[in-house]
């Protein structure tokens, strides 16, 4: 068997996570959280405040956002209708080094679809991605667990590939004299 039909090799999306941080509760959170259930059509769990930062009036158990996450074939047709929100693009530095990557919202009537809705206003939101291969789990079993090799981890170069691929996303290379863009 060569490199290239390794099943073992095959990226996978393994979830896509939705996060509306509003930075305190009240009417802002509770239209935050009517935004990602419009988008989802599942109710979202509220994030809390773990830490007590008083310049921003924060403290331990304050509610603070809001998050949902897909998995499988949910979390791929959801990143298809997010991703034509931005244009199909996304900037080379929206990767992280292990392959992951995020980008942003900034308001819901670009996603295809979606109206806008008085009582939600106008807001965004953030889009993180997860890629796995297949085995990643021996890192992440109570039972033997180990650390996953080199060879298997994803590198943002193949990350990227991956989303041209399957999602016919383009990368735009951010550059010190300016903006390069390689497509398709």
């Amino acid at each position: 068997m060569s490199k290239d039909n390794n099943p073992m090799k095959e990226i996978v999306v393994e979830k896509v996570t939705l996060n509306a941080g509003i930075g305190g509760g009240g009417e802002k959170l509770n239209k935050a959280v009517k935004l990602i259930k419009k988008v989802c059509g599942k109710e979202p769990v509220k994030t809390h405040a773990k830490k007590r930062i008083p310049s921003w009036h924060l403290r331990p158990g304050l509610e603070i956002g809001c998050k949902i996450t897909l998995r499988g074939k949910e979390a791929e047709n959801i990143l298809k209708k997010l991703l034509s929100a931005v244009n199909n693009k996304l900037k080379s530095s929206s990767f992280d080094k292990l392959g992951n990557f995020s980008f942003g919202i900034k308001e819901y009537i670009d996603i295809p679809g979606m109206d806008y809705d008085p009582s939600i206003g106008m807001m965004g939101f953030d889009v993180c991605v997860s890629l796995i291969r297949r085995g990643y789990r021996v890192s992440r079993r109570k039972v033997k667990n180990s650390k996953i090799g080199k060879s298997h981890l994803i590198k943002p170069s193949e990350a990227m590939e991956f989303v041209k691929k399957k999602f016919g996303v383009e990368i735009i290379w951010q550059l010190k004299d300016g903006i390069k863009q390689f497509g398709n």
